[in-house]
């Protein structure tokens, strides 16, 4: 049987298809967006996407570290970061300067303040009709061809448990992506946040990091072998 986590993932897979089923059929969207869900995502297929996306999404919790790699390929291949303060996120944004990252969402110590308070995800759906309706319409079944019994678990559990804080970062992310959208139509603009992405990836660089292991954590130094010697 699997792990409660393992379905919902899945189901979150069914949904983006659903999504894409409903967005890719409609007649007024063919020539202005397209969802694409890429299986058995890869080296060989990122090698494709990493330098073709323009906007990378790092939308994890605060404090889960769940941001690592990917969104360091993204910025070294030029591509915008919309994220929260979420793993290396904190480290892009620092090097980039915050006019160049979009940033949204709930920081670390208040992801852990509204828990402590007793987090109740369903007052944040009940207090923002946008998000009402998105709800409304994935549990009455438009993304799943009219059928209101398959994405009743992830509803339920947005509504009532809500681990990840996907609905108290909502507005947020929404208000975020209306930024997004005002510096994209200025071309001259994206260009030059792109560019500086790419200028201030260098930290990311594995010798960096490994130099960085050697000397903080495994307290070595290099061996100088002497040439005349070989």
């Amino acid at each position: 049987k699997a792990a409660p986590g393992y379905a919902m993932a899945k189901l979150i897979i069914r949904l983006i298809n659903g999504v894409a089923e409903v967005v890719n059929n409609d007649s007024t969207m063919n020539d202005r967006l397209k969802v694409v869900f890429i299986p058995d995502f890869n080296v060989k297929n990122a090698h494709f996407i990493y330098p073709a996306a323009d906007l990378s999404e790092q939308i994890s919790t605060a404090g889960k570290e769940a941001s690592g790699t990917g969104n360091m390929k993204f910025m070294m291949n030029g591509a915008l970061t919309i994220g929260t303060l979420d793993g290396a996120n904190v480290e892009i944004r620092e090097e980039v300067g915050d006019e160049n990252f979009f940033l949204f969402g709930l920081t670390a110590d208040q992801v852990e303040r509204v828990k402590r308070e007793g987090y109740r995800p369903a007052d944040y759906a009940n207090g923002n009709p946008e998000l009402r309706e998105v709800l409304t319409l994935i549990a009455d079944g438009h993304f799943s061809r009219g059928d209101r019994n398959v994405f009743r678990p992830l509803v339920e559990n947005l509504l009532h448990a809500d681990p990840f804080l996907v609905l108290a970062d909502y507005a947020d992310y929404v208000a975020c992506q209306e930024r997004v959208s005002a510096a994209w139509q200025d071309s001259g603009r994206w260009t030059r946040m792109s560019i500086l992405n790419t200028a201030h990836a260098a930290k990311f660089s594995s010798d960096r990091a490994i130099g960085e292991y050697c000397d903080q954590i495994w307290k070595i130094r290099p061996v100088r072998i002497a040439l005349d010697r070989l």
